[in-house]
């Protein structure tokens, strides 16, 4: 079954994967602050919605065409977007390693700090490939 667009940028897409069921965020290249946080808020707000058609739903960040992240933005995902996506059902996150060297210290950096904090539990975890990415969060929301 293919994925299925629900929004798409120069910079990255909202994808459904219904076989699953998750929502994708899949990035194209590199976001300025403004573009990455708006796709973040997004795809939030994409995951509310269909979360109330499909439950159990997933999270997972195509990141294999990302580039680097901004320590600002770093900061951003750890102290607002992660509690807004704890929030709003998100447990586990699934996380296609980037191609690139800094997309790969982004992830690297993003997963760490995210396993670091005690305020609440997501699961981040890395995979070399959508299939198996998609098929850890399959047995997760299981």
């Amino acid at each position: 079954m293919s994925d299925v667009a629900l929004h798409a940028e120069s910079y990255g897409s909202l994808l459904l994967a219904a076989e699953v069921p998750c929502l994708i965020v899949q990035w194209h290249g590199f976001a300025n602050s403004q573009q990455f946080r708006a796709l973040m808020d997004q795809s939030l707000q994409r995951f509310d919605a269909e979360a109330q058609r499909t439950w159990p739903l997933g999270w997972l960040m195509d990141a294999r065409q990302m580039s680097a992240i901004v320590p600002a933005d770093q900061i951003w995902l750890e102290t607002d977007w992660n509690a807004r996506a704890y929030a709003a059902g998100i447990r586990h996150i699934s996380i296609v390693t980037a191609e690139n060297i800094f997309g790969r210290i982004a992830t690297q950096v993003y997963i760490a700090n995210t396993v670091a904090q005690s305020h609440y539990v997501l699961e981040p975890m890395a995979f070399a490939s959508l299939d198996d990415a998609k098929r850890w969060l399959r047995q997760g929301l299981g």
